[in-house]
């Protein structure tokens, strides 16, 4: 397991930069990134003050959390890097800020966000489904977000451009809570396994 400095788990959240996202999304975010903390995962995201980002991010904080941000030289350059990491990890750009992101971190989750998370986790699946890694990958739905995005693969799997097994390579799940137990049960079966 590739556990942050103080042998907590690691979760990589993918979300939205924006502020302007609705009060669900913003009150879904701010309750997951609380309960990773009072989970005793480390959340590993990009690390910025911008939108739904800082939102988990403070949560996370707040509740006690390991707040760990991967994020290019020129954003810490433009001030837009989180005060309160505990751990910051600079990269030169977006491409290898993934890269990053996927080896500092156990668990890989996307909650509501535009054409950055969609890139962000639709990489990361790419190397899933090529064996690159066999990290759980998760979908936050909240409120039925990521519905048109699902529907999609399935009109996919439909005109045989994507194998029905491949949305096995992630869940989707409809609460915080339910996303939490998800990883813990993952987290278990490691253990086990």
């Amino acid at each position: 397991m590739n556990k942050s400095e103080n042998n907590k788990p690691v979760v990589c959240v993918f979300c939205s930069s924006s502020a302007d996202v609705s009060a669900a999304i913003k009150s879904d975010g701010a309750e997951f990134g609380r309960l990773l903390a009072e989970n005793g995962f480390a959340l590993l995201y990009g690390g910025t003050t911008c939108g739904l980002m800082k939102i988990v991010a403070d949560a996370h904080k707040q509740a006690g959390g390991k707040l760990i941000g991967v994020i290019p030289g020129y954003m810490i350059e433009r001030g837009i890097n989180h005060p309160d990491l505990d751990e910051v990890h600079a990269v030169e750009d977006l491409r290898p800020r993934k890269q990053a992101m996927l080896d500092k971190s156990d668990y890989i989750v996307a909650l509501p966000g535009g054409i950055g998370t969609y890139d962000e986790f639709f990489d990361l699946l790419t190397l899933k489904q090529l064996k690159r890694h066999e990290k759980p990958m998760f979908l936050l739905n909240t409120g039925g977000y990521f519905k048109p995005l699902l529907a999609l693969l399935q009109h996919g799997i439909e005109h045989k451009t994507i194998k029905a097994e491949h949305l096995n390579l992630f869940k989707t799940l409809a609460t915080p809570q339910e996303l939490l137990k998800s990883i813990r049960n993952s987290a278990l079966a490691k253990t086990l396994s």
